[in-house]
């Protein structure tokens, strides 16, 4: 590659990268998607990535706080299947308790 082949080349890559950043990926997983989607080697990307840090440090500290935070408040698969069938499960009243729930409280008459 000449030296303007290589610098476009860079500039897609840096392109690229942004665009992994507004999907929230991280390091990794830009390297993974640009290998897979973008035929670009996992090094390139680490490399352009690399760069990217060292000129815009403040962001790329409150990016990779951000994608800490993100970690901690997703919940697995298998923690929402369970969740989700906990609230199935409690919606799901017997009739009976219904019946009786809504005809005591029809009986009830506030107090004066």
């Amino acid at each position: 590659m000449g030296d303007g082949s290589s610098a476009s080349y860079i500039h897609m890559v840096h392109h690229l990268i942004e665009k992994c950043i507004i999907f929230k990926m991280s390091k990794e997983e830009c390297m993974e998607t640009l290998s897979r989607h973008a035929n670009i080697k996992p090094v390139i990307t680490s490399t352009v990535w690399n760069e990217l840090e060292k000129e815009n440090k403040e962001f790329f500290e409150a990016y990779a706080e951000s994608q800490n935070n993100d970690r901690h408040d997703r919940m697995s698969e298998q923690e929402t299947s369970q969740m989700i069938r906990k609230l199935i499960s409690d919606n799901e009243d017997p009739p009976s308790s219904r019946t009786s729930s809504s005809s005591s409280s029809r009986n009830i008459r506030p107090t004066t």
